[in-house]
C-alpha cells in the first residue's frame, strides 16, 4: 500500500533531456529501510545541494524503526512515500516512477552527498550520457573519514575505454549506487528494474550504463560512503556461503548485461566474466571455503590460476598495485592448506578480524602465548 506526501512544485511534467547546466532538474531518490539513525543526514545533504532545481523523494520501504518520524520532520520540503516492504529494488522503482527530474541520483539512506556534486556533473553533462560517476570517500558511522577513496583509478577511463573494458572483462571501475548521477533518458530504458542483479538496485544501472550511453568519470570524492557494520556489503567472519552467493549474483548480472548489450547490437563474449579481477577473489574464496556449494563447477585451482593470468593482461582500469595484490593473494589462497587459506580470505574480506588472525598466527609461531 502506497501513501504519498508531495512537496510543492512536484506536479510538473517530465523535463526535456538536459543539454546545458541551466536545463538540469535533479531528482534525488532515497530508498530507506530501518535507517532512522542515518536517514536525516542523507536528506539534509540532498536538500543542501548547490543547485536551483532539486526535488527530494524519500521512499520508506516498510521500516519498523523511527524512520517515518524522522521523515515527517521535513514536512513539505520532501516528497515522502510509504510502502509495504518490497526491498531496495521495489523502493527505487517506486521513487523513479514518482520523480520528475531529467537527472536522477539514487542516494542510499546511509550515504551523504557533497553540496557541489550536481554542479560538477553539470560541468561535463552532454547528450548521450548514461551517467556521470564520482569517487566516494569512506567514512564511519559518525561521518569521520576513514582515509580511503573508491574506486581508485590507474587512469581515468574515457567512455570508449569503459565500454571496451566491460565487454572484455565484464568490469569497469565504478562506485556503488550513491556515486552515480544518471540520465533519465538512460534510466527509462531499463526501469522498472527486476532482480536480475540481486537485491541491490544499483547493480543493473551500473551494468547497463556503458552499453546504453556514455559513462563520464570525474575523479573527485564528492560522496561519503558510510561504513558502519550493517552495510549490505559487509562480510562476517562465519558467513562463508556468502561468497558463493556473490558469485551467483555477479554471473546473473553479467547475463543481464549481455542481454542489454544485445538490444543495441553489441555482442559480449560469454567468457568475459571469467577475466574480471574484481570478481576473481570472490570465486577463489567461494571455491576454497565452501567448495561443495561453489556455483561454478568448472572452477578448480588450475582454471582459476589461468583466469588470473588472462585477466591480468586485459585492461580493466585497475591500478597496478591492486592487480599485484589480487594476484599474490589469489596464488596464496589457491595453493595454501585450507586453514591458512581461510585466514587469508578473512584477512581480505573481514578487516575487523585482522588483529585476531594476527594473534592466532603469532601464537602458532610461538612468538606470544
Amino acid at each position: 500500500m502506497l501513501q504519498a506526501l508531495r512537496s510543492p512544485g512536484a506536479d510538473g511534467g517530465v523535463a526535456a533531456p538536459a543539454r546545458t547546466g541551466d536545463e538540469i532538474r535533479v531528482s534525488v531518490v532515497i530508498p530507506n529501510y530501518n535507517y532512522a539513525r542515518f536517514i536525516g543526514d542523507a536528506i539534509d545533504s540532498a536538500l543542501a545541494l548547490d543547485w536551483p532545481h532539486v526535488e527530494v523523494i524519500v521512499v520508506d520501504d516498510g521500516s519498523t524503526d523511527g524512520s517515518r518520524q524522522v521523515m515527517a520532520r521535513y514536512g513539505q520540503r520532501i516528497t515522502a512515500l510509504h510502502q509495504d516492504n518490497q526491498g531496495q529494488v521495489g523502493a527505487c522503482n517506486t521513487g523513479f516512477a514518482a520523480c520528475r527530474g531529467n537527472v536522477v541520483i539514487f542516494l542510499d539512506s546511509d550515504d551523504v552527498l557533497d553540496p557541489s556534486v550536481v554542479r560538477e556533473a553539470a560541468a561535463v553533462w552532454r547528450p548521450g550520457l548514461s551517467k556521470v560517476q564520482f569517487q566516494m570517500r569512506s567514512v564511519d558511522a559518525a561521518l569521520q573519514p576513514l582515509g580511503s577513496v573508491l574506486p581508485q583509478y590507474h587512469l581515468v577511463p574515457t567512455p570508449e575505454e569503459a565500454r571496451r573494458w566491460v565487454m572484455t572483462t565484464s568490469a569497469y571501475p565504478t562506485p556503488p549506487g550513491s556515486g552515480n548521477v544518471y540520465s533519465r533518458e538512460f534510466l527509462e530504458k531499463i526501469f522498472p528494474l527486476d532482480h536480475a542483479g540481486g537485491r541491490a538496485a544499483d547493480s543493473c544501472c551500473i551494468a547497463a550504463a556503458p552499453y546504453l550511453g556514455d559513462v563520464i568519470t570525474v575523479p573527485q570524492p564528492l560522496v561519503s560512503y558510510r561504513i558502519h557494520g550493517q552495510n549490505d556489503g559487509a562480510f562476517s567472519e562465519l558467513d562463508t556461503l556468502r561468497f558463493g552467493r556473490e558469485v551467483t549474483r555477479a554471473t546473473q548480472l553479467f547475463a543481464y548485461a549481455q542481454r542489454t548489450a544485445a538490444r543495441v547490437g553489441i555482442q559480449v563474449p560469454d567468457d568475459a566474466v571469467r577475466y574480471s579481477l574484481t570478481l576473481l577473489p570472490y570465486r577463489v574464496a567461494s571455491y576454497r571455503l565452501a567448495p561443495a556449494s561453489h556455483p561454478l563447477p568448472r572452477d578448480n585451482r588450475l582454471s582459476l590460476l589461468g583466469d588470473l593470468l588472462r585477466g591480468w593482461v586485459r585492461p580493466q582500469g585497475m591500478r597496478l598495485q591492486a592487480r599485484v595484490a589480487i594476484a599474490v593473494w589469489t596464488v596464496l589462497v589457491l595453493l595454501s592448506p585450507a586453514p591458512l587459506a581461510r585466514r587469508l580470505v578473512l584477512w581480505r574480506f573481514a578487516p575487523g578480524t585482522r588483529p585476531k588472525l594476527l594473534m592466532q598466527s603469532l601464537r602458532q609461531l610461538g612468538v606470544v602465548r
